[in-house]
């Protein structure tokens, strides 16, 4: 059984990626953590990890809270990194093509911190100019970091540089069955979320309706996006003549419950970033 061997455990590819020719035959390919620098065996990882001065991913810290931390990461100032990362991505996410050319991406690196350094646990990339304004091009959990809510985390502060942008946000399509699954959890949660925020304004405050486009700009949501999630919980319905969003007890229930295990949270308090204008800024 072929694998890859980081500081932080074994995990078992499920796709081809492109690494070189003469690590394909082994068995096992060792991974330095820190840089991401592929090697052939334990021994050439331990001499590599006595002369790596990284205990965290380069690029800048814009985002820590307690263990949590984001880095953003330039994929032309950074490149070695970037393709390291993107062909860690390929073994776990069939239809990721890209792996050589990360000049026109930034790469968002969330990390775990002890007292060996800062662990990454995910990330996710997004093009420094998309026309369609997408707020991620690919994203990935590492397998040994699932289930333990991290995809829910990266899907959530994509939304939040989305909403520093004053954009409206939405990941590239068509999405992984687990992306797809991890997204709808997230959508789910954020348009009940919003309605709920909405319904328990102060009378004064609040307005007699709340059309999709305003919950779209309360969520940092597209359009689409949002209409399919209230279609996918059934919440729209036709009355009168029109479309009407209708909440009954049971799903607010279910949605309260969902929300009390998620722990952990994006804090828009600890982002210290500001959004670049790349169209002005020559070949990036």
């Amino acid at each position: 059984e072929r694998g890859i061997n980081a500081e932080y455990g074994r995990m078992v590819p499920w796709y081809f990626s492109p690494y070189p020719q003469e690590l394909c035959h082994l068995p096992v390919i060792y991974i330095c953590e820190f840089c991401l620098k592929y090697l052939k065996s334990k021994n050439c990882l331990a001499r590599h990890r006595m002369k790596c001065k990284l205990f965290h991913p380069p690029g800048n810290e814009i985002y820590r809270k307690q263990n949590i931390s984001v880095f953003e990461i330039d994929g032309r100032k950074n490149k070695s990194y970037a393709q390291n990362l993107c062909l860690i991505a390929k073994l776990f996410l069939d239809h990721k093509t890209l792996y050589y050319d990360t000049d026109p991406f930034l790469f968002y690196v969330m990390t775990e911190f002890d007292q060996h350094g800062l662990h990454m646990v995910g990330y996710f990339s997004k093009e420094k100019e998309s026309s369609e304004d997408y707020n991620v091009a690919c994203i990935l959990t590492l397998p040994c970091h699932q289930k333990k809510g991290y995809g829910r985390l990266l899907i959530e502060f994509s939304y939040l540089l989305s909403q520093v942008e004053g954009k409206l946000g939405s990941p590239e399509k068509p999405l992984s069955d687990l992306g797809l699954l991890s997204y709808r959890s997230y959508w789910s949660n954020a348009v009940l979320e919003g309605l709920i925020q909405f319904m328990d304004e102060p009378a004064p405050e609040k307005p007699p309706s709340l059309t999709i486009m305003e919950l779209c700009d309360r969520l940092c949501m597209k359009k689409e996006d949002v209409i399919s999630t209230l279609q996918h919980l059934s919440l729209i319905h036709y009355y009168k003549g029109q479309y009407v969003i209708c909440l009954n007890n049971e799903i607010l229930e279910q949605h309260r419950k969902s929300m009390s295990r998620k722990k952990v949270r994006i804090d828009g308090k600890f982002l210290r970033w500001q959004p670049k204008d790349w169209s002005k800024r020559g070949k990036w």
